[in-house]
């Protein structure tokens, strides 16, 4: 049985979950029905995490579960314009734009594609049996509370289904926006992305904030990339500074297949990413690579969990973090090696900078093995600025303040390098280089 202070805290959930139900609005397959209740049941048993588990001890979730979060309304007065500088200029693909969790469909593009490809709004195809059977198998709720409350409300999100062979030249855009609200308001957008064996796509996944309010954005991403397939997705977070963002990003790859995630965080008061990394084909190759942008008093914590089940696979995870102010970072990274995956290969680097005195990062790198012919690596760094380098880029020429800048912005690149998209990649540089640009009293953030 929960305690009471959990049940105090999901209490509220399970009230709106229950007037959603007796309104009507629950009218989907019987088979989504069952699955959203057994959900909100495991979040009430579940409760939050607190710092007494293990996976969140650097991580408390006090102020998040204090908030009274309801669903939001429904706003239909954002334009196209406002949503431009979010999104690739000038790109002709697809568009699957949301606004509080909700497909709108008047801000969407979904170009001719070719023949069996399913693009667009997860809800018009909760009757499809490709839904029925892949989603939550991923990401199933499990001792995840937020991953269960999610799949209880799941009521809309990005469904993307390529047949073997298909290829998507452009990339598929799919933008979350969080509007103003009379009181703060959650969102479960819930995405599911399936490429059969030899298709390939990339993917751009953006999250962000028309509003400086308190709001809850709860996402859940499951990617499947069958045999021979490709999977490219690029993850930016650019939520208000009040918010909170949960998020679960799960893929499952199979023989030979490649999957690739780079992940950049700038948003968010409190911002919590849990990645799964499934080797389930000999042969697959899978990459995460992390960045984020913290400062004042923010809080972004990555939780990743990547296993080899299989021989042969490779895996490669390198995640940067640039801090500033009191802020705080957390990195909680495990490598597991199943018995029978011999012959894995797989690193795995955190490197932390810290910009201020007070801000802080926490790493743990882990390694699980139980396999004997493996090559395994990981490492964390810390700290400032290396003094040295600075003086050595002075002697060449740079007054103190370039010098400072163009490390910093060299840290920041080793991961946008990785991005494969060119608009993309310009894009981030920009957040990247205002992001440093900013400071107190206007003198930036790289001022000695």
């Amino acid at each position: 049985m929960p305690s009471t202070q959990t049940a105090d805290e999901t209490a509220p959930y399970l009230a709106q979950f229950e007037a959603v139900a007796a309104n009507g609005a629950s009218a989907v397959p019987a088979w989504l029905k069952q699955l959203r209740e057994q959900a909100i049941q495991q979040f009430v048993a579940l409760g939050f995490p607190t710092t007494r588990d293990e996976r969140w001890r650097f991580t408390s979730l006090k102020s998040l579960a204090a908030v009274n979060f309801t669903l939001p309304k429904h706003r239909d007065d954002v334009t196209p314009e406002s949503l431009q500088q979010y999104l690739l200029p000038g790109d002709k693909g697809v568009r699957l734009v949301f606004v509080n969790g909700a497909f709108v469909e008047s801000l969407s593009t979904v170009p001719e594609l070719p023949t069996g490809c399913t693009v667009g709004s997860l809800a018009g195809a909760f009757d499809s049996d490709v839904v029925r059977e892949h989603l939550g198998r991923t990401a199933p709720d499990g001792d995840n509370p937020f991953t269960a409350l999610n799949t209880a409300f799941a009521n809309d999100g990005a469904f993307v289904h390529l047949p073997p062979d298909v290829v998507l030249e452009r990339p598929v855009q799919i933008l979350f926006v969080s509007t103003p609200q009379d009181q703060p308001a959650m969102s479960h957008p819930r995405n599911l992305f399936i490429l059969e064996r030899g298709a390939s796509a990339e993917f751009v996944e953006s999250y962000v904030g028309l509003t400086d309010g308190s709001y809850l954005t709860n996402t859940v991403t499951e990617i499947i990339v069958a045999d021979g397939a490709r999977a490219d997705c690029y993850r930016v977070q650019r939520e208000s500074k009040s918010a909170y963002h949960i998020a679960t990003t799960n893929s499952q790859l199979g023989k030979d297949s490649r999957f690739g995630l780079t992940s950049v965080t700038l948003g968010a008061a409190l911002s919590r990413h849990d990645i799964s990394m499934s080797m389930q084909g000999e042969g697959g190759d899978g990459t995460l690579n992390g960045l984020y942008l913290v400062d004042e008093k923010q809080h972004v914590d990555h939780s990743t969990v990547i296993e080899h089940a299989v021989p042969h696979c490779d895996s490669h995870e390198y995640f940067n973090g640039i801090l500033d102010g009191h802020s705080r970072a957390v990195f909680s990274g495990k490598i597991i090696v199943r018995p029978d995956a011999q012959k894995t290969d797989s690193k795995q680097t955190n490197n932390n900078l810290l910009l201020s005195e007070w801000a802080r990062a926490d790493s743990q790198p882990q390694l699980e093995i139980y396999a004997d012919d493996v090559r395994c690596t990981h490492g964390a760094t810390l700290g400032p600025l290396d003094e040295d380098a600075i003086f050595y880029l002075q002697s060449r020429g740079l007054n103190a303040l370039a010098a400072r800048a163009l490390l910093t912005r060299g840290f920041g690149d080793e991961i946008l390098k990785r991005v494969a998209i060119p608009d993309l990649r310009g894009q981030l540089e920009v957040l990247l280089k205002n992001w440093l640009d900013r400071g107190e009293q206007g003198q930036g953030r790289l001022s000695p």
